[in-house]
Parts: structure tokens; sequence; C-alpha cells
């Protein structure tokens, strides 16, 4: 049993699991799959004076964020769980060869971890590409998940299932950041 959940699910079994999540949402719950909205209601629920907070905070998080709070501790408690019956999987076994070229063809040397040490990590974080990677990087996919209405799992599973044409476009959006991200940005970063 634990080495089927070690390795990689074939797709054929993942996709269907996954699409399957929309519905059973939908009909259980009325509810959208989606993660990023999760921040606001974090901070809608944090103990301050309603005067304190901005006005997109004020609002009843209780009726419609607490099932998304549940669901975003359930994805830690299962990462947190697997990774103590599981433990952590071999990085070497994570990084395709194809990858691993790549990277070291961008002059990275230390890809011996499941994510370059050289990119995260502490010591990466005080360097002027880190901070523009991890930092830079990290507000940038918050702003544009808020301004997109939505994340990747938001858009891709729910908005592209529900037939919406501003899903689709976000998602296009995304597929071209992460190729700009890859193809014109890490070799510029790196060069």
């Amino acid at each position: 049993m634990v080495e089927s959940l070690t390795g990689p699910w074939p797709w054929y079994v993942v996709g269907p699991l996954i699409g399957l999540i929309v519905p059973f949402l939908l009909l259980l719950g009325g509810r959208a799959f989606g993660i990023s909205s999760n921040f606001r209601h974090l901070c809608a629920a944090a103990p301050a004076p309603e005067r304190w907070k901005p006005e997109f905070l004020r609002y009843d998080w209780k009726k419609t964020g607490l099932w998304n709070i549940f669901f975003v501790f359930g994805i830690f408690l299962g990462g947190l769980l697997s990774l103590v019956l599981i433990g952590i999987p071999d990085a070497g076994a994570s990084i395709s060869e194809a990858t691993r070229a790549d990277l070291l063809a961008l002059g990275l040397t230390d890809i011996s971890g499941i994510v370059p040490a050289e990119i995260f990590s502490w010591s990466a974080l005080l360097s002027p590409v880190g901070l523009a990677l991890i930092v830079g990087g990290g507000f940038l996919v918050g702003f544009g998940a808020r301004y997109a209405g939505g994340c990747t799992s938001g858009h891709a599973i729910s908005g592209i299932s529900a037939f919406q044409l501003p899903s689709l476009v976000a998602v296009v959006g995304f597929f071209a950041g992460g190729l700009i991200a890859t193809f014109v940005l890490l070799p510029i970063l790196f060069g």
C-alpha cells in the first residue's frame, strides 16, 4: 500500500479523481474549488477591531470561508501525515534528467534536493536573484491570483469545467507566464 502512495500515479487515475472534486463540491456544498481566497478568509478571521480592517476584509467569513479554511487545514494535515507515514521522497528521483540538464545549463551547481538550494533557501533569499524570485515572485503570484479572481486550481479545475471564458483566459495567461519565466526570465537572472 505504501509503495503505491510514494510514487507518481498515472494520469488516468489522478485526472478523474481531481475532476470528480468539482461536482462533489458543487452538489454537496454548493462550493467552487479554489485555494487563493483562503488568505483573505484568514485575514478576515484575525482578531482585530472591525474599524481597523479594510473594507475588503469586513464580511461574514464564517458563512463564506469557513469550509475553505478547513479545506486548507486538511491539505496541511494530509501533507504532514504523509511526511510522518511515508517520509521525504528521494529527491534525485523527483527531478527528470532533462530538467537537471536545463538547471545545470543555467549555471546552478547544487540540484541535489527537491528544489535547487541556490534558488530556494534562506541564504538565497538574501541574494538579489533570490529576493527577486522568492519575494517578487511570491508577490506577483498572490497579486495575480487576486487580480485574476482566482488561482490556477480555481480557474483550471472549477472555472474551465463550468465553461467560463474568463477562466480559460486566466489559464492561458498562467501557462504563458510560466513559459516566459522559464525561457526568458530564468536565463536572464542566471545568465
